[in-house]
């Protein structure tokens, strides 16, 4: 094994959630007065944390979001989890293949411990991850793409940044791991492969099924 710890981003790796908050975003931005597609949504916001939405909005229409828009957001996410929310494929298969073979792992996630948490209950994947190894945005000054939650999450697990691997989605988490000295692995299942390499992205692949073997 040629890293000593694997990083995880959760939304859109680990569960199928980006189809249904950026849909939720979308149409609660266009609700509240500032048009946005499901494109640009994944675009702008996929990725990030919240305090990312806040700023763009403010800085692109001098305007700022209600106190409770984050609180009825995540309503709606959470709801429509519960619903709909399903492991992204082949990801059970994945994570007993590295717990076999004595693999380190934890998640690092822009998404809040309670959307982490309702989202792993939901898929089945709370088995896989204690809370020790489990981080988020909410425990660093920054989101993604600064480093900062990588560095907790390395720091935490007693691991180097240098031999850590990330598996990342978004733009915004590969800027993040790269700015943290990491190599990065991007999933193309949702993001375009063009998307991932431009930030510096390390291997892409494109099934979980794929990932073990390419960590060796």
């Amino acid at each position: 094994m040629r890293y000593d710890l694997v990083i995880f981003d959760n939304d859109g790796v680990l569960v199928d959630s980006e189809p249904i908050s950026n849909t939720i975003l979308a149409g609660y931005l266009t609700e509240l007065g500032y048009p946005t597609s499901y494109e640009d949504s994944i675009r702008d916001y996929m990725g990030s944390a919240m305090h990312r939405i806040h700023e763009l909005v403010l800085e692109r229409t001098g305007r700022r979001l209600p106190e409770d828009f984050d609180e009825v957001f995540h309503g709606r996410v959470f709801a429509a989890f519960e619903r709909e929310l399903q492991p992204v494929p082949g990801v059970t298969e994945m994570l007993e293949k590295l717990a076999a073979d004595g693999v380190p792992y934890c998640v690092a996630s822009s998404g809040s411990h309670e959307r982490i948490r309702v989202g792993h209950r939901k898929t089945g994947l709370d088995r896989w991850f204690a809370a020790r190894c489990v981080f988020s945005s909410q425990d660093v000054g920054r989101g993604k793409p600064a480093p900062d939650l990588f560095l907790h999450a390395a720091r935490e697990m007693g691991v180097a940044p240098e031999r850590c691997a990330v598996i990342e989605d978004s733009p915004l988490g590969v800027q993040a791991a790269v700015a943290a000295g990491m190599d990065v692995y991007g999933f193309t299942a949702m993001t375009p492969a063009a998307k991932l390499v431009e930030p510096g992205a390390t291997r892409l692949f494109a099934h979980m099924a794929e990932l073990p073997e390419l960590l060796q």
